[in-house]
């Protein structure tokens, strides 16, 4: 499968080919991307720009919508034709309190509608058809708590139908067909899931006594096919314990000459959880299958998740532009098992350094990490990919410069005018042997014995603290006692040494790939450039433009 992502000016595509993961720019603009929309047909699809215009895609030609006057931050479309080179219908919503309703016509690309929401925000969009029919219906939520639905009826979007029900901005909206069924799924910041049924009247028994204990419906017709519909509330889905940002159903799949829609729901939130819901077999009731997530660091959950196209695997990403990947067990369908996925700065990368026997390289950005490369060579297999395997630095301040001073050892700079040494610990080099197939013995020198496991970071604190072999000990051995103060429930030390054969997942890298602070150096007066002769900014006369850095300490 592939995933189609925004970075910075760019869109990049990543695939999967068996184990294997590449990464490559496909399409460059002027613009900042904020969201990546894909009809049923991979051969077009749409990229929302924060720069307040759309662009079409297929294959290389490209077709700006333009017409917001905001940032654009939710798009959907449908196909009005089983040819995917007629009619397409497109929806977007941005920050200039606006929908609006785009229509595709062979290469031609119009706006149709605006659709006014006052001072009002929408924040998710998703269409469809009604049941039975090539009626659209359009969702909307956003600030208002509500839903807005909105039917096609004589060539123009009438709102039909408003859901109460969310008791916070909404965040996400989805449609799904289920048979002769309409299904709605939409998340909010109540951290509540809510589904939403539609179908047509004809279905619901035509005489009911009025003592009767039913479900409320929301009813409406649509005139042009002199048609009844009926909306309820299908069930309400409550687990996560803050903000859901994105809900979506599994993509329905072909069956002979039919589309299945499996009943299967992906939820995102800032609780640093994605979970799966599925109805019960027996008794239909929504409940929670599969929660996978983070545990630990320093993130503040997902911003949005989705599932493959078969459903074996899902992926989300975070706060801090981290990709998340799992997959299925192919025996124990509840096992899902986090895998490689590509890793990088979400901001701009400053300064890069090559290792001095040019096996790996260490770079530093303006999201105040210092990030190390490296290749991962597989046992039995010839090609080679590079990846994230450690984070020696999480900051506080953006870096700015660095410079490789040994085999393992480096100094950067940030916008603390510090300079900081690094020195690798003994797990990293143990990981980095097994992961690039370096030996041990190329790697190891005579005071290798003498290097601290890993290192942490104290709380409230900026220097990297090293671990050594004895302190984890002393750290089990409190673990193992009863908690009888608070301060003993949150340790000093969140450091534990792991073998690892691949490179590491996200929450492996926050906490467990630090390398120990050994030195640092408090000389310059302004801003840093570079090192490890160190240039700053200088903006008075009395201040040099230029410090020599002498390195007196001793370096492993």
């Amino acid at each position: 499968f592939s995933v189609f992502y925004g970075m910075c000016y760019s869109l990049s595509i990543a695939w999967q080919k068996l184990h294997h993961h590449k990464c490559r720019i496909c399409f460059q603009y002027q613009g900042w991307l904020f969201l990546l929309f894909f009809p049923p047909f991979l051969k077009m699809f749409l990229k929302v720009l924060v720069d307040n215009l759309l662009e079409f895609n297929c294959l290389v030609k490209s077709v700006p919508l333009e017409g917001h006057t905001e940032a654009v931050c939710a798009v959907d479309a449908i196909y009005q034709s089983d040819e995917p080179d007629l009619n397409l219908l497109i929806a977007s919503a941005a920050s200039d309190s606006t929908v609006r309703i785009w229509s595709r016509h062979n290469s031609e690309v119009k706006c149709i509608e605006v659709l006014q929401f006052g001072n009002g925000f929408v924040m998710g969009v998703s269409l469809s058809f009604l049941p039975g029919s090539n009626v659209p219906i359009l969702a909307c939520g956003g600030d208002d708590c509500k839903i807005n639905l909105f039917i096609q009826q004589n060539g123009q979007f009438q709102k039909t139908v408003i859901l109460p029900g969310h008791e916070d901005w909404i965040r996400g909206v989805e449609w799904a067909i289920c048979g002769d069924d309409l299904f709605l799924a939409s998340c909010a910041q109540d951290c509540l899931i809510r589904i939403w049924k539609v179908c047509s009247k004809s279905k619901q028994f035509s005489e009911i006594e009025d003592d009767t204990i039913r479900l409320k419906e929301n009813v409406f017709t649509v005139k042009d096919t002199d048609t009844t519909y009926a909306i309820t509330l299908e069930s309400v889905l409550a687990g996560h314990e803050n903000w859901v940002y994105a809900v979506h159903w599994q993509p329905s799949f072909s069956k002979g000459k039919l589309m299945q829609q499996p009943m299967r729901i992906l939820s995102a939130s800032m609780d640093k959880t994605v979970i799966i819901w599925e109805p019960d077999k027996e008794s239909g009731v929504w409940l929670e299958q599969v929660r996978v997530g983070e545990v630990g660091g320093n993130t503040l959950g997902f911003f949005d998740c989705q599932f493959s196209p078969d459903g074996s695997m899902i992926i989300a990403h975070a706060f801090h532009g981290a990709f998340h990947l799992w997959k299925q067990a192919s025996v124990n369908k509840k096992e899902w098992t986090p895998e490689v996925v590509i890793s990088g700065h979400f901001n701009s990368v400053e300064d890069v350094q090559w290792d001095p026997e040019g096996e790996f390289i260490i770079s530093v950005g303006s999201d105040q990490t210092t990030r190390l490369f490296a290749p991962w060579k597989r046992k039995h297999e010839t090609q080679v990919t590079w990846h994230e395997i450690a984070r020696p630095q999480v900051h506080g301040y953006d870096m700015r410069c660095l410079a490789m001073i040994g085999r393992f050892q480096f100094v950067s700079g940030a916008d603390e005018k510090v300079l900081r040494v690094f020195c690798a610990p003994k797990n990293f080099i143990e990981n980095f042997s097994n992961i690039t197939g370096i030996p041990m013995e190329k790697l190891c020198s005579h005071q290798s014995s003498d290097l601290p496991e890993g290192a942490t970071v104290p709380a409230l604190g900026l220097s990297n603290k090293a671990v050594f072999e004895g302190d984890i000990s002393a750290q089990v051995a409190e673990d193992e006692e009863t908690f009888n103060t608070i301060s003993n429930q949150y340790p000093e030390i969140y450091f534990q040494p792991l073998i690892l054969t691949e490179p590491p997942q996200e929450d492996h890298l926050l906490q467990n790939t630090l390398w120990p602070e050994i030195q640092k150096f408090s000389l310059i007066c302004y801003d840093l450039s570079s090192v490890l002769k160190t240039r700053c900014t200088q903006t008075h006369s009395n201040h040099p433009i230029v410090l020599p850095l002498l390195l007196s300490c001793r370096f492993l």
